[in-house]
């Protein structure tokens, strides 16, 4: 993998601690600025959201331009709304803030996953795609405990200054060793890869990628109250658990990286069936530590595999859209973490405790289930998930 590809990782890195440390602040927000816990949970789902509504808009815009400017741009805005965030003490501004960092957010990784897939041959899509990936789960495994560290004794905007710092190095590395390339007018035109991205293949994978990731969201929003309230373990727990959760996540995304290349189909299936069945275990002996334990770096480990598996038979699957690829791959799985914090936020609301979130992952894990059964037996021909075919990309 090249060099550069790992700095693109840097950045993601930052990105991913900022997505995700919010399942260690929830209730540190929610007490500072006075709102219901479920309200501080749909920081994630408002972080989503701008993901959503961004990545192709931003994967648009960013065909205008080259791809390392692009790149700095969406990183830079990114770092200063983190600012912003750290300074605010009104929750409706803390809200504005996610949601602009995510739209920074969202066309970054869109140019990112489109740049790291241009720097390799056309059967390394996955392998490229678990490289950049695994800054998010660097972020889970280190990123995401610090950030709670940082709650813990400094409080919650100590997290967000941390995420603004983390940026920094990675504007300084994109500038100087990622190429500068050429905006991306060549191709079919937004309107012709508009086109490309309806193949009825693409679609189940998105609509499995979000149901896939929106049940990873929804237990990793409510990680923190389900194990101080649920499981009994004091805070001083909850970074332990996140870094277990990332240790797994870290797993997943290798295992999802040699296996999406060649035999995706296999992991896919017996993947999502043992993540339906780890959610409901989950949800059933939450209370006993040593399952919690065991079971969040589970849970990471396949949610993560099955999850990174998907967008690279996404990206193989849009390899008539490259610019805008990587915009509607992410902006589909964030439809997931928009939804599963909703929903596990929801389930609290109405009274049913802080296992709630945990049924709500295995129901959505079932239904990706049953869809993608569904498009199997209507047997489609291109059903089956993509094999790498596509001529290579010019690395910009």
């Amino acid at each position: 993998m090249p060099f550069s590809l790992y700095l693109l990782g840097l950045a993601v890195f930052a990105q991913g601690t900022s997505e995700f440390m919010l399942s260690g602040l929830v209730s540190d927000i929610a007490r500072d600025l006075s709102v219901p816990i479920p309200a501080a949970g749909h920081l994630t789902s408002a972080f989503a959201v701008g993901m959503i509504v961004g990545a192709p808009l931003m994967a648009a815009l960013g065909r205008r331009f080259a791809r390392r400017t692009a790149l700095l741009v969406f990183l830079v805005a990114f770092l200063l709304v983190h600012v912003v965030g750290a300074l605010t003490t009104s929750f409706a501004v803390l809200l504005a803030t996610r949601v602009v960092g995510a739209l920074a957010n969202a066309g970054f990784l869109a140019v990112a996953l489109v740049t790291a897939t241009g720097m390799v041959a056309p059967d390394a899509k996955g392998r490229a795609t678990s490289a950049l990936l695994g800054g998010v789960t660097v972020a889970c495994v280190a990123g995401v405990p610090a950030g709670a560290l940082l709650g813990e004794a400094w409080g919650w905007r100590s997290a967000f200054w941390a995420v603004a710092l983390l940026s920094l190095p990675a504007v300084v590395a994109i500038a100087r060793a990622v190429p500068p390339g050429a905006p991306d007018t060549a191709g079919p035109g937004v309107a012709g890869e508009l086109r490309a991205l309806r193949r009825p293949r693409l679609l189940v994978t998105l609509l499995l990628g979000a149901l896939v990731n929106g049940a990873t969201f929804c237990a990793f929003t409510y990680l923190e109250p389900l194990i101080t309230q649920v499981t009994g373990l004091g805070s001083g727990w909850v970074p332990v658990v996140l870094a277990l959760f990332g240790i797994g996540s870290f797993v997943g995304v290798g295992m999802g990286g040699r296996l999406a290349d060649g035999r995706p189909l296999p992991l896919l299936v017996g993947g999502s069936l043992a993540l339906l069945a780890g959610w409901v275990l989950f949800a059933l002996t939450a209370g006993h530590p040593a399952a919690a334990f065991v079971l969040v770096l589970v849970q990471g480990a396949l949610s993560f595999g099955v999850g990174s598996t998907l967008i690279a038979q996404a990206l193989y699957a849009a390899s008539g859209a490259p610019s805008l690829a990587g915009g509607f791959a992410t902006a589909a799985f964030n439809v997931g973490g928009a939804l599963g914090p909703w929903l596990g936020g929801l389930a609290i609301s109405a009274g049913l405790g802080y296992r709630s979130p945990l049924w709500v992952s295995a129901f959505l894990v079932a239904a990706a289930l049953i869809a993608g059964g569904t498009a199997l037996a209507l047997g489609r021909d291109d059903r089956a998930p993509a094999r790498p075919h596509a001529a290579p990309e010019p690395a910009r």
